[in-house]
């Protein structure tokens, strides 16, 4: 099935996807606003491919053909070829709709536009596109090289057709596949996580437990590789604050409704692992 892809923005998770894209044969296309953007992504991706072939997961020839299999851009149009398109923007409705109605002017009629949301309703997405049916969301799981699964979510009008070719591109990436029949916001992984991280930050918060105790209670007596919090840390506090606010959003559902605790970490700085300090100091 190899083809072209294209990928809207170079940060983490559109890195990640570019990179197991090029690693599975696809020609891949890295668009971001700046020269600045793409190399960071670029250097990532290098960083990634090299802890694999040290390891030896793959033969130190495939980094340096897997790269060459990624062109970096600044120019949207670049995406007029590709089959199918990931967007990999930030978490904000407001910045999706700017690149889909650019996608669909742009974009080959038979193109696949997909979106990596975690927790905004595909619907919503694709009401700005003159093509609803054509638009699906792929939403992988950071870091993308590491991680199995890929939520597949049906919009409103999403088509089979649409489905049946995300889900064959995720699965040919090496990616299982779980199918979300109803966009509703933070879709199955993101609503669980964010109604779980709510209760443990509200636990942690009013001095019942310690972050670390209660971490290891969930993995412990759940069976978590990681505990709520610790998973908070990685994935990153403001991500998790979006992700739960934009489903309180949506439902009106006290349960999803961001601490203040969660709230006050995100003024001050501390987003977890990509700043040193969250629920943890690293």
């Amino acid at each position: 099935m190899a083809g072209r892809l294209a990928v809207v923005g170079a940060g983490l998770m559109g890195s990640g996807i570019a990179q197991v894209a090029a690693q599975a044969g696809w020609q891949v296309t890295l668009r971001d606003l700046d020269d600045a953007a793409t190399g960071r992504g670029l250097a990532g991706i290098r960083k990634s491919l090299d802890k694999f072939a040290e390891k030896g997961r793959i033969e130190a020839a495939e980094v340096e053909a897997t790269l060459g299999r990624i062109t970096p851009t600044t120019d949207l149009e670049a995406a007029a070829d590709a089959d199918i398109v990931i967007e990999a923007v930030f978490e904000r409705l407001e910045v999706k709709h700017e690149v889909f109605r650019a996608l669909d002017k742009i974009c080959k009629a038979d193109a696949v536009l997909a979106t990596n949301t975690s927790a905004i309703p595909v619907t919503q997405i694709a009401a700005v596109t003159e093509r609803p049916e054509a638009v699906v969301g792929t939403h992988f799981f950071s870091p993308v090289p590491m991680m199995q699964l890929c939520e597949l979510v049906r919009g409103y009008k999403t088509s089979d057709e649409t489905l049946g070719t995300a889900k064959a591109f995720a699965e040919e990436i090496g990616k299982t596949v779980v199918v979300v029949n109803r966009d509703i916001a933070g879709f199955v992984t993101t609503r669980l996580i964010s109604a779980l991280v709510v209760e443990a930050v509200k636990l942690v918060e009013s001095g019942v437990v310690s972050a670390e105790d209660l971490d290891t209670a969930c993995k412990l007596g759940f069976g978590h590789a990681m505990g709520p919090l610790a998973t908070t840390d990685l994935t990153g506090v403001d991500v998790l604050l979006h992700a739960s606010r934009n489903i309180y959003t949506d439902t009106a559902d006290e349960k999803f409704f961001p601490p203040e605790l969660l709230q006050r970490m995100v003024t001050a700085g501390d987003l977890g692992r990509k700043t040193g300090k969250g629920f943890y100091t690293y």
